[in-house]
């Protein structure tokens, strides 16, 4: 086989586009898309809004506001907040509910410190968490040692705010600075360690169960994330935490993502969490069914 031969059998359209994605400006692109999306220009603002709803069939009919013209930007249309109960919220005695609206990218086990991210892929907990390096990683990764963890990933269609998955006090957001690579399947399955090489907000819970996350994992083009404690998270390039007390509700809002992106649940060995069994990769989900029970 000759050189040039080997080239175009190995540059797939998927490694291409994974390839391509280490050499677009991804910090600028995503600041660029993030002032286009919250610009309230009524000629920027309809032309963005109309041109995504028709690309991805979007209709209203499930959200408070029913017209295009009710939001002020993209960034408004692109957060839209649901109608009243839209998304039931399961009620189930120690039920884990999905946190967003969304497909299921993988689900299971932590192992070894370790966590699915594609077939015969895994990541590190210790790098998804970055905890600082005042902190102890071991007192922190050994309580979801044997633990269980749910990675939804959120495609642009889909509802883009992320609920608490169970209830749970809010005791620590960490920001962690990153790259903003696409988080689709392709990528997932072409970019090793992905979730823990992407920008993210991991919040952390005190709850009955131990200590339980939410990572809110940043992608390309996205153009913020923000939580109901935080606010909207300004981007450095040093890892910011903060301290809360807030309590929250199984399925009161946790934060969104301006453009798409995943979320992913982690859960303590001890709270012994089985997952549904007819989810798996590529299951479409609901924010506030039903997904795993712990014990």
């Amino acid at each position: 086989m000759s050189l040039i031969q080997e080239l175009k059998a190995n540059l797939t359209p998927d490694k291409l586009f994974t390839t391509a994605q280490h050499f677009v400006p991804q910090q600028k692109l995503s600041e660029v898309a993030g002032q286009l999306a919250s610009s309230q220009n009524p000629l920027v603002k309809k032309a963005f809004v109309q041109t995504f709803a028709k690309a991805y069939g979007i209709t209203l009919d499930e959200y408070a506001r029913q017209s295009l013209d009710d939001y002020a930007s993209f960034n408004d249309f692109f957060t839209r907040e649901l109608g009243d109960n839209a998304r039931p919220i399961d009620d189930t005695t120690n039920g884990i509910v999905c946190p967003a609206d969304g497909t299921v990218s993988q689900i299971g086990q932590i192992s070894r410190g370790q966590l699915l991210q594609a077939k015969g892929k895994t990541y590190d907990l210790k790098g998804l968490l970055a905890s600082p390096i005042t902190k102890d990683y071991a007192s922190e990764t050994v309580n979801y040692e044997g633990g269980s963890f749910a990675t939804v990933y959120l495609a642009p269609s889909n509802y883009h705010r992320v609920h608490m998955p169970f209830t749970g006090t809010l005791i620590e957001t960490r920001y962690v600075p990153g790259e903003l690579f696409s988080v689709n399947d392709v990528t997932a399955q072409n970019v090793p360690d992905l979730f823990a090489r992407n920008e993210r907000l991991v919040c952390v819970f005190d709850t009955d169960y131990g200590n339980c996350a939410v990572v809110l994992v940043g992608a390309m083009i996205v153009a913020g994330i923000e939580t109901v404690a935080t606010g909207k998270i300004s981007r450095s390039n040093n890892i910011q935490t903060q301290t809360h007390d807030m309590t929250l509700k199984k399925g009161e809002e946790l934060g969104r993502f301006y453009l798409g992106s995943t979320a992913i649940v982690i859960m303590p060995k001890r709270a012994g969490v089985t997952w549904q069994s007819d989810l798996g990769h590529g299951s479409v989900v609901k924010m506030g069914e039903l997904i795993g029970m712990a014990k």
